[in-house]
């Protein structure tokens, strides 16, 4: 996601309107820390009202705390979610596994993003946020997608979906984040997708 997008995104939530290049430059001073090799301890809210020019004042304006600051960030600097077409379920599952293998891939690539989210896991306060604004939500997007396929009859309905879209998770999630060697070879969420879908069908009586 780049950097308008992400604050687009953010400014539509808020209650009130929120000067743009003000937020800019708060969060590229974050990221230019970041680039710099200051760890997140180090961070504070006046060191990062310096970076970008403004006064302390003018951040608790707009976030309550350091933490909050991050996680906006870590939203900036976030691919921005894949679109779903709707129609297929085995598609969806498809488009949302294909857009983890990717992040997958630019961390590896990326020692700085990979830096930031050792340093954010790090950090259990910083984590929780992130993981409630970031990761739990895109779990109950899958479920829900797997809900849909109980519907239709595309997949068991004995099933919890939660745990269902942790089954189709799960080998991507051993490859991304446990194996950093693992291969991320193109092919794979078709691949891991399709073998579940097998299983997964409703038996016919």
């Amino acid at each position: 996601m780049n950097l308008a997008d992400g604050l687009a995104g953010r400014s539509s939530t808020r209650g009130r309107p929120r000067s743009e290049a003000v937020e800019r430059s708060i969060i590229e001073g974050v990221m230019q820390l970041l680039e710099e090799g200051v760890p997140l301890a180090d961070i504070s809210i006046e060191r990062v009202a310096r970076t970008a020019g403004v006064g302390k004042a003018t951040i608790y304006r707009r976030w309550p705390g350091k933490e909050e600051l991050f996680v906006d960030v870590m939203l900036v600097m976030e691919p921005a979610d894949p679109e779903l077409s709707g129609t297929s379920m085995r598609d969806d599952l498809v488009v949302l596994l294909e857009a983890l293998r990717r992040r997958g891939l630019a961390n590896r690539s990326s020692a700085f993003l990979h830096n930031v989210q050792a340093q954010v896991k790090s950090s259990p306060k910083l984590w929780a946020a992130y993981h409630a604004t970031v990761i739990e939500p895109r779990r109950l997007l899958g479920a829900e997608l797997l809900r849909r396929g109980q519907r239709n009859g595309e997949v068991r309905p004995d099933i919890d979906a939660t745990m269902l879209y942790d089954l189709f998770l799960g080998p991507m999630l051993l490859r991304v984040v446990l194996r950093p060697e693992g291969d991320l070879p193109e092919g794979l969420a078709e691949l891991i997708v399709d073998t579940l879908l097998e299983g997964l069908r409703p038996v016919a009586p």
